[in-house]
């Protein structure tokens, strides 16, 4: 059965566990959450050292994974065979290893908690294994979050944690940090220790405990281009340009070349409302007056020159057709660019 990850987590912590797990995807952090979980709380201390196994794929083939699966625990209820990287099991693609799972699905043990982590992969889904695992295992699609669903989860995660914060503060974390929910979380946590339970991350504590700098940040660097400001953008770009270890040009551009595709979307929007817009964009609602007001500084043939000059100072960061120019020459270039 095909579960969403929260709610797996939710039936482990209140002590429900099943048979078989298959955890696939491209989004490791809710696999390694599941995981990481069983690992730790399946068992208590004492009945780990003879009932939980960790099998890493490479290492083993299918045949391996079941010997160890159909094993009963000793001196416990319950042993635990985690298999971690389960998308290098040796035949797991191939018509034996299949069928010799198959069969395992077909009547597993019950007191064994078998977790396949199939991290950043997923199954064939014509093959009659992955139809198999649906029904029969508890079974995890986890993918990347959207751009546009992060700040509710980081909204959602904030308040799981018992902690408060505001639209425009998840929004800031969610375009700083972006998808890697791994690296978003731990940049969280450092919010989380300096608060008390219950208090709200603000924007403030944001820059004081993760480096976003309240005047050099690529936020205000965002927003004074649009401004069309170009005395504080050249104030930014030289000071991103005199210190590229901290603020360094590819995600700069990154960022850069999100706005401008989203402001190219609001020029493109059949159904101008606002709420038309924001769904066409994929941005909540308290940013969209300063998407309009960029779109009326920028106009759509400029705003699609301005996706050229992106892509071509992206190319150029990167070592393609740069010659001698430095990254902070290409930086400076591509602001004049943009505002000119």
């Amino acid at each position: 059965m095909s579960v969403q990850p929260e709610q797996i987590l939710t039936d482990l912590k209140s002590g429900k566990y099943e048979p078989i797990y298959f955890l696939q995807g491209d989004e490791p952090y809710f696999i390694d959450q599941i995981t990481d979980f069983i690992e730790k709380n399946a068992l208590s201390e004492a009945e780990k050292g003879f009932n939980q196994t960790i099998l890493y794929g490479k290492d083993v083939g299918m045949a391996d994974v079941l010997t160890h699966a159909r094993r009963f625990p000793m001196m416990a209820e319950k042993q635990v065979v985690i298999v971690k990287e389960a998308k290098d099991i040796q035949d797991l693609n191939r018509e034996d290893g299949q069928k010799l799972m198959l069969s395992y699905l077909e009547a597993p043990v019950p007191s064994t908690i078998l977790v396949f982590a199939h991290k950043h992969k997923n199954l064939d889904g014509r093959r009659p294994l992955t139809k198999a695992m649906k029904a029969k295992s508890v079974f995890v699609e986890s993918k990347k979050l959207r751009d546009y669903d992060l700040p509710k989860w980081i909204s959602q995660y904030v308040k799981g944690k018992g902690y408060q914060i505001n639209d425009q503060t998840a929004y800031m974390l969610a375009e700083y940090i972006g998808t890697n929910l791994e690296r978003l979380t731990n940049e969280i946590g450092k919010v989380m220790i300096s608060l008390k339970p219950g208090e709200e991350i603000t924007k403030d504590i944001v820059h004081q405990n993760i480096g976003i700098s309240k005047e050099y940040n690529v936020f205000e660097f965002q927003k004074v281009i649009a401004l069309r400001d170009v005395l504080k953008a050249n104030r930014i770009a030289n000071h991103y340009a005199a210190n590229l270890k901290a603020n360094p040009i590819i995600p700069t551009i990154g960022f850069l070349f999100s706005y401008f595709s989203k402001l190219l979307l609001l020029h493109g929007a059949k159904d101008k409302s606002d709420s038309g817009l924001t769904s066409a964009m994929g941005v909540p609602p308290f940013v969209l007056r300063e998407y309009k007001q960029a779109a009326g500084n920028y106009p759509v043939m400029k705003v699609m020159e301005n996706i050229g000059y992106l892509k071509k100072a992206d190319l150029q960061s990167k070592g393609v057709n740069a010659g001698s120019i430095s990254e902070g020459d290409i930086l400076r270039e591509l602001v004049f660019n943009l505002m000119h």
